[in-house]
């Protein structure tokens, strides 16, 4: 676990807020990252079950076919004098039908599984749910991650930050080179190019904290591109981002210029305000302009966020 850096991070994000801010590290404190068996949502949950499903359909084969090996190995051992010796022996259907039946089975019933969970957790399809997503705009750089909250107009570098049970709608993009975006608990990577945008919808269901990283190597920096993923209670979520409103810096079209400078091991860091259209410049490759930001921007209310309701 890392939650020293983590504790610090979060009590400056909320303002300061003893119980909101206990409460978030009694969540870093009770919270480990056992990876993909330790599913946290949906789509975690549902990937869970194929991997085992598919590991039980294969043992079904590959230890059958172990002990198999061992007893033909021992009933025609040299010193078995019942074990009949058949020189002229070539053929027989019962064991074709044996040798070809079992592993067409498992192909096919491996084949369906595939099948069918690659429609049902296609990434850019909606998840179900009666709560409005979360709108979270993703983008990898030399050697770190980029969160933008379009609907918050705030961002995040190596944080992010969501409402448990609320479904969360990513656009992600790269700024630099491919790279892959994956949260192991919550489930589902995906690749991050220049100029291309791809989508991915991800929930997590219970708080804590859940740790994210790079699953394609970039670079020197790569070991350092990690990122935590704060899931907290709805309400919690609202004060974050009301209170990331008061403080922080503006990124801009200069400001995002030198956070595109290659560094690694960035300590996370949230943005008070967002230039319009920065996503759509960077995943479309257009040259950034100073724009001119709103001085003050009311924070949205819990209703346009999708959460609370």
């Amino acid at each position: 676990m890392h939650s020293t850096g983590s504790q610090s991070v979060l009590i400056q994000r909320f303002g300061g807020q003893p119980r909101v801010a206990l409460t978030a590290v009694s969540l870093l404190l009770t919270s480990c990252n056992r990876g993909i068996l330790d599913p946290v949502g949906p789509v975690g949950s549902a990937e869970k079950q194929i991997l085992i499903n598919s590991t039980a359909i294969m043992l079904a084969i590959i230890i059958p076919t172990m002990i198999a090996t061992v007893a033909v190995a021992w009933w025609f051992r040299r010193g078995n004098a019942k074990a009949t010796y058949r020189p002229d022996w070539e053929y027989s259907g019962a064991v074709e039908l044996v040798v070809w039946a079992i592993p067409a089975l498992t192909v096919m019933l491996l084949g369906g599984i595939a099948w069918i969970g690659s429609h049902e957790l296609e990434p850019s399809k909606p998840l179900k749910s009666s709560v409005q997503p979360l709108r979270v705009d993703v983008v990898s750089m030399d050697w770190k991650w980029l969160f933008i909250y379009p609907d918050q107009h705030l961002a995040t570098v190596n944080q992010l930050v969501v409402p448990a049970g609320t479904p969360v709608s990513f656009r992600l993009t790269s700024a630099t080179v491919w790279n892959v975006f994956f949260v192991p608990q919550m489930g589902t990577m995906i690749y991050t190019m220049p100029r291309m945008t791809t989508r991915l919808n991800l929930q997590a269901d219970r708080q804590g904290v859940f740790y994210g990283r790079s699953a394609h190597f970039s670079g020197d920096g790569f070991p350092g591109m990690e990122f935590a993923v704060h899931s907290l209670p709805p309400q919690q979520f609202a004060a974050w981002a009301a209170s990331a409103h008061g403080s922080g810096p503006v990124l801009d079209a200069n400001a995002y210029k030198q956070l595109s400078l290659p560094t690694s091991y960035v300590k996370p860091m949230t943005y008070s305000n967002v230039v319009p259209g920065l996503f759509e410049a960077i995943a479309t490759g257009h040259s950034l302009q100073p724009q001119q930001l709103p001085h003050s921007r009311p924070a949205p209310g819990i209703g346009s966020t999708g959460v609370g309701k």
